[in-house]
């Protein structure tokens, strides 16, 4: 599997090179400023991009535009976004195209070795990887609207950000310690309340609640 990787902190650079190295992925390229990204994601073609959002030269959000510029060009390109702190803006524009293969991760989540490799590998395979932050900053933020979130149980809000965070069901049951079949009937419920339509594909499901709760379709 070939990663793009773009930080611009050389320690955590070389870090997330050699973690990603030990676990057989592919450093197709390992850059630090927005026009070597660039560069990298049209001439390279890798299964997944990572990306720091701030790079140089501007140092605002260099990276994540790079990053959506790509995914222009190359519909559908897994990207996972790393962040220093949760910006719902960014979060947002990743998620506008409603494609598969998207994630925002916190900096701090790549001191967890397992759960960030595990974060590229389901970003790559389509799937999605979002930060549990982000969810609750989403979902505390749709909260105070009078709108369909309101309606939902304290354990259906609580299934939404498991499901959120691109859990199947049956992950879902196994952190609730439910069966799977209370897990369909809670989320059965949630799409319902959210006018949403029910679907049995994971990743499209997760998004669909993301942008949901996003922009309050």
């Amino acid at each position: 599997m070939r990663v793009v990787l773009a930080e611009d902190l050389f320690l955590l650079r070389d870090g997330l090179v050699r973690l990603l190295q030990a676990h057989d992925f592919e450093i197709a390229a390992a850059v630090e400023t927005g026009p070597e990204l660039a560069a990298a994601l049209a001439e390279l073609d890798p299964d997944v991009a990572v990306v720091d959002v701030r790079l140089p030269p501007t140092h605002t959000d260099e990276g994540l535009q790079c990053a959506l510029d790509a995914r222009r060009k190359r519909p559908g390109l897994p990207v996972l976004v790393l962040s220093q702190h949760v910006e719902q803006l960014y979060a947002r524009e990743l998620l506008a195209d409603g494609s598969g293969g998207v994630g925002y991760l916190l900096k701090d989540r790549v001191f967890d070795a397992e759960q960030f490799v595990d974060a590229v590998r389901r970003v790559a395979a389509g799937g999605t990887a979002m930060d549990p932050q982000v969810i609750q900053q989403l979902l505390a933020r749709r909260s105070g609207d009078a709108g369909p979130l309101a309606r939902l149980t304290p354990r259906e809000r609580e299934v939404l950000e498991l499901m959120a965070q691109g859990r199947s069901n049956a992950a879902i049951a196994g952190k609730l310690v439910v069966t799977e079949r209370a897990i369909a009937k809670h989320t059965a419920n949630i799409f319902a309340k959210l006018g949403l339509e029910v679907s049995d594909d994971d990743n499209r499901r997760v998004l669909a609640v993301l942008a949901h709760l996003d922009h309050g379709r």
